[in-house]
């Protein structure tokens, strides 16, 4: 049974530390000398705050840092609680590589660190059943709208004005099932047969295959630790597909002054750009950055998704651009009967006009923040991370001779890793894993990085 635990905490406030940063210190110290015991509930901010007579702010902090390093358990209204740290050292300990490579045992559970999934697993039940009887409501359609619903399109506009700063209106908006329809609908919109598409190297083979399949020939952009190099970028390009917001795979935020000279660069030759919002919604430490899309609607399609922020079987997305492009795109669905299911539509539509949504994602931007930091922190003193600002993946890079044995090494602990390699359209120049946390427990990704850090301490 969980039981409230009094906190004999004293807090010194003429020292250079600040309180939120002692607080944190003093609980981090009592959960490591046993002092704090799993499963103790801790008093809620405002009555610690009340306790310790500082503001709410000091406690929320510190409780916010310690829930993001994976000390600290509890949701929305049930209580805070100390975290069962039993299977997962707090600290990354280094795991002898001998330990790791045995072959794994047929009753170990693999972990899974490859990107591109997020976390299922924690989700409002009541409002996901809420959502899908208010759809139940909606008659049976005959004839759907090529666009998607009016009154989610309405949802979706106030969506992006409140999260990134775009000023849309339900014009601007037709609903997709996903990134990759979304992708596919501009590629009938806009290329075709030896039209030359840009796609960012590494980037998202889903964008070439997409572009490819509809005949256009994929130049292949190079890419940095901040996104596209805009300076390489040919004149001839019909479409530029990027992803500005967290680059995948290299996880790098595209500066204001690069998307300056991007979006000048697609005035100059006439290109127009898709902007994939990948990850725009979670960010760690930094604040967010304008979508592309903001600063020039008329040369920029911007393509969103839930399936990371929600679900991929949601299968709803959007794609925002300007009327007369909607158009376009409109009549290419009525003449291929692709459509966008209406009760997922409503289901949606509840989820954003109830407020549900933006609950489900503060309280999964919490979850990988904790993810993120156990991460960091494991492999932060064992190789070089990129892209750990933001997003469901970071970028750990390693010597390319060390990548295939460290990858098998690995499988046979048990842990499934990615690569730089199959995100290149050619030979990879940037060597390393693509490590992803979204799908994985918090205790899982601890175990996995600590593995992994084992296996990367062996190479020295």
């Amino acid at each position: 049974m969980r039981t409230l635990v009094d906190l004999p905490v004293s807090l010194t406030r003429d020292s250079a530390v600040p309180l939120s940063v002692q607080l944190g210190d003093w609980l981090r110290d009592a959960m490591r000398a046993g002092a704090l015991t799993a499963g103790a509930r801790l008093p809620s901010s405002r009555g610690l705050a009340a306790q310790l007579g500082v503001s709410r702010t000091v406690v929320t902090e510190a409780y916010q840092q310690l829930y993001a390093e994976g000390w600290l358990d509890g949701r929305h209204g049930s209580g805070t609680y100390v975290a069962d740290l039993s299977e997962e050292a707090p600290r990354a300990a280094a795991v002898p590589a001998a330990a790791v490579v045995q072959p794994v045992r047929r009753e170990l559970q693999l972990i899974d660190l490859t990107p591109g999934d997020p976390w299922v697993k924690d989700y409002d039940v009541a409002a996901w059943k809420r959502a899908w009887r208010k759809a139940a409501d909606l008659p049976p359609g005959d004839a759907p709208d090529p666009y998607g619903l009016p009154h989610l399109r309405e949802l979706l506009a106030e969506h992006l004005r409140r999260t990134r700063a775009i000023a849309v209106g339900p014009e601007n908006i037709l609903v997709t099932r996903g990134t990759g329809n979304g992708l596919f609908l501009v590629a009938m919109a806009l290329l075709g047969h030896g039209a030359r598409a840009g796609v960012e190297d590494p980037g998202y083979r889903v964008a070439r295959n997409v572009f490819a399949a509809r005949g256009a020939t994929i130049v292949p952009c190079p890419v940095d630790e901040d996104g596209v190099i805009v300076s390489s970028l040919p004149c001839d390009l019909r479409v530029l597909y990027t992803t500005p917001a967290h680059q995948y795979p290299m996880g790098g935020r595209l500066p204001i002054p690069r998307r300056e000279r991007l979006l000048a660069w697609a005035r100059r030759t006439g290109a127009v750009v898709v902007e994939d919002d990948y990850d725009a919604e979670f960010r760690y430490d930094v604040a967010p950055l304008p979508a592309l899309y903001g600063l020039d609607p008329a040369r920029v399609v911007l393509l969103g998704t839930l399936s990371k922020s929600l679900a991929p079987d949601v299968g709803v997305g959007w794609l925002v651009g300007p009327p007369e492009l909607l158009r376009r795109i409109a009549a290419i669905r009525d003449d291929l009967s692709d459509r966008t299911s209406g009760p997922v539509q409503q289901a949606v539509a509840t989820l954003l006009e109830r407020g549900d949504l933006d609950r489900h994602l503060r309280r999964m931007r919490l979850e990988y923040a904790r993810r993120r930091a156990a991460v960091v922190e494991i492999l932060g003193p064992v190789c070089r991370l990129r892209g750990d600002t933001a997003g469901l993946h970071v970028l750990a890079e390693l010597p390319p001779s060390a990548v295939r044995g460290i990858v098998g090494s690995a499988a046979s602990a048990g842990v499934l890793l990615d690569t730089t390699a199959r995100h290149h359209h050619g030979e990879s120049q940037v060597h390393g894993l693509v490590i992803g946390y979204g799908s994985a427990s918090l205790a899982d990704v601890r175990r996995g990085c600590q593995i992994l850090a084992g296996l990367i301490r062996g190479l020295e």
